[in-house]
C-alpha cells in the first residue's frame, strides 16, 4: 500500500536523479510521470501508482516546495480534466500508453469537439457524420465553441454513426488528430475582443478505427464521463481562500476604500460567504471522488461556478464605477489557454458571461440537478424513441 510517507521517499528520489534548477522543464516532466508521481491515482505505467487520489496534494506539495516545474495546467486544462479519465476509462492499452503521456507533460494539447449548431443544450442531437469506411471512418460536419482548437494536437469527438437509431444511441466517440486533411479551425471572436473558441469544419477526415474510444454507438455513454469530468474540472477547481474571481474583488475594496458604499460592503460580505462555501463543497466533491467516478453533483459546482463569477464580477464592476468596464487591450488575440479570472475587472465582467453556457447551460445543468441529484420527475420527452433521421430540424 502506497501512503504518504513513501510517496515522499519517491519525490525525493525523483528530485535527487532531475534537479529541477538543472534539468529541461519537458525532462523533468516526463521523468515525474514515469515514476508515477503525475497522478498517483492512475495505474503504474500510466502516470501512477495505484494510489490513493487524495495523496496527489503530498506529491504537489513537495514538489512546489523545491520549485519543481509544473505542467501549465491551464492550457491543458481540456486533456488533464476531460480527455485523461475518459481515455483512462475507455481507451485501449495502447491508446492510453500512446496518448496519456505527452498529454500530462503538455506536449500535446486537446480540444472538445462536442457542440454543434444545431446540437448545443440538447448535446444527443448532433449532425455531424462518421460513415465506416473499411479500417476507418469518414467523417463530415461542424462543430463550434472549440477551446484552444487553434493550438490542439488531438480532439475528443462525438459523431453520429447511425441515424436509424433514437439520438442517444446512434453517437459513438473517437479521438481526432487536428492536423489530419480536412479538418478547418477558424476564430470566433467573443465579447472580449479575443478568440479562444473556434468553429471547426471537418470534411472527409479519415479517423483510423483504432481511434475510437468505447463501442460503436456507446458514444452517448461514454461522453457522459467526459462532461462529468468537465463541470467537476470548471467548477470544483483546487483554490486557495479568495482564490478565484472574489480574490480581485476583495483587494479592489481593500485598496481603495474612496469607493465603498454600505451596500457594496454587505453585498460584497455575502458573496465572499458564498464563495468560501463553494470552495469548501468543491474539496469536499473532491475528496468523494477518491471513491470513484464524478456523478453529477458536478453539475451542482459548476451552477455556483457560473452565478458566483458573474455576480462577483458585476459588483467589482458597480464598485469601479464607469472606469470598471475599460480594460487595456481590445483586440483580437488567440489565447492558448482560459482564463476566467485574468486581467481587469472589465474583462472579467465579459468573460464571465460564458460561464453559463460553456460547459453545459445553466438550464441543462439545473435539469441535471433536479433529476438526478433531488429525484424529481423528469421533463417530459417526446423524441425519446424516436430514429434521429427522423426528429425535425
Amino acid at each position: 500500500m502506497i501512503d504518504a510517507a513513501e510517496l515522499r521517499r519517491r519525490t525525493a528520489e525523483l528530485l535527487a536523479a532531475h534537479p529541477p534548477a538543472g534539468t529541461d522543464r519537458l525532462d523533468f516532466l516526463k521523468a515525474r510521470f514515469d515514476a508515477g508521481l503525475a497522478w498517483v491515482h492512475y495505474p503504474e505505467g500510466l502516470g501512477g501508482l495505484g494510489a490513493p487520489r487524495s495523496l496527489q496534494a503530498v506529491v504537489d506539495a513537495e514538489l512546489e516546495a523545491a520549485g519543481a516545474p509544473d505542467n501549465d495546467p491551464r492550457r491543458i486544462g481540456i486533456g488533464l480534466g476531460m480527455a485523461a479519465p475518459t481515455i483512462l476509462q475507455y481507451g485501449t492499452e495502447e491508446q492510453k500508453r500512446r496518448f496519456l503521456r505527452p498529454l500530462w507533460t503538455g506536449e500535446e494539447v486537446w480540444c472538445q469537439l462536442f457542440s454543434e449548431p444545431g446540437a448545443g443544450s440538447d448535446l444527443a442531437a448532433l449532425g455531424t457524420r462518421a460513415v465506416q469506411e473499411g479500417e476507418d471512418w469518414i467523417v463530415d460536419g461542424q462543430k463550434v465553441w472549440t477551446s484552444s482548437a487553434h493550438v490542439a494536437r488531438w480532439a475528443i469527438l462525438i459523431a453520429r454513426t447511425d441515424p436509424h437509431v433514437p439520438k442517444h444511441r446512434g453517437i459513438t466517440y473517437f479521438v481526432c488528430d487536428m492536423t489530419d486533411p480536412g479538418v478547418e479551425v477558424r476564430p470566433l471572436r467573443q465579447i472580449t475582443g479575443e478568440a479562444e473558441f473556434n468553429e471547426v469544419f471537418l470534411t472527409g477526415v479519415r479517423i483510423p478505427d483504432a481511434h475510437r474510444l468505447g463501442e460503436v454507438g456507446d458514444g452517448w455513454r461514454v461522453a457522459q464521463t467526459t462532461l462529468n469530468n468537465e463541470r467537476v474540472a470548471i467548477g470544483g477547481m483546487r483554490l486557495p481562500r479568495e482564490g478565484g474571481m472574489i480574490g480581485p474583488a476583495a483587494r479592489t475594496w481593500r485598496e481603495r476604500p474612496d469607493l465603498r458604499t454600505h451596500d457594496l460592503h454587505q453585498r460584497l460580505l455575502k458573496l465572499w460567504v458564498e464563495a468560501e462555501v463553494s470552495r469548501l463543497t468543491a474539496e469536499r466533491l473532491r475528496q468523494q471522488l477518491v471513491a470513484g467516478q464524478p456523478g453529477p453533483e458536478g453539475a451542482g459546482m459548476k451552477l455556483a461556478f457560473a452565478r458566483l463569477n458573474q455576480e462577483i464580477s458585476g459588483l467589482e464592476v458597480e464598485l469601479l464605477g464607469e472606469g470598471g468596464l475599460l480594460y487595456d487591450d481590445w483586440t483580437m488575440r488567440r489565447p492558448d489557454h482560459v482564463d476566467f479570472t485574468g486581467r481587469e475587472a472589465g474583462y472579467r465582467y465579459l468573460r464571465s458571461k460564458g460561464n453559463s453556457i460553456e460547459g453545459g447551460t445553466t438550464e441543462v445543468l439545473l435539469n441535471i440537478v433536479a433529476e438526478r441529484v433531488l429525484g424529481l420527475p423528469t421533463e417530459p420527452r417526446t423524441d425519446k424513441d424516436v430514429a434521429w433521421k427522423d426528429l425535425a430540424r
